[in-house]
């Protein structure tokens, strides 16, 4: 069961990575965006670090699951075109921790 749920996480990660690296060379013209940050870029990044870090706080939905869609959304902002995504992953994954940190200290 455990290896059919690391495929999972696997594919998961590669489908992510090749849509989020198609969408971007779509969207972007330029080669390299300096300062720009992408709000849905963002918000990929965010919901998925969330996810994957703290998959544990959705009680309704098994932790594979969550943990699945959050490594395909935020591979789509890791897949972007070079220079695209870093900004946006670095947010995400700093307020993914700070949730984190507080859901540990305080519970």
């Amino acid at each position: 069961m455990n290896e059919t749920i690391y495929l999972l996480y696997i594919l998961s990660f590669v489908l992510g990575s090749l849509l989020g690296l198609v969408l971007s060379y779509r969207k972007y013209k330029a080669p390299y965006a300096i300062g720009k940050i992408d709000i849905m870029a963002l918000v990929l990044a965010v919901v998925g670090w969330f996810l994957v870090l703290n998959s544990i706080l959705i009680t309704f939905i098994p932790t594979y699951i969550t943990i699945t869609i959050g490594i395909f959304l935020l591979s789509m902002v890791l897949g972007m075109r070079p220079g695209y995504g870093r900004n946006e992953t670095f947010i995400g994954i700093i307020v993914a921790g700070i949730i984190w940190i507080i859901r540990t200290v305080i519970l």
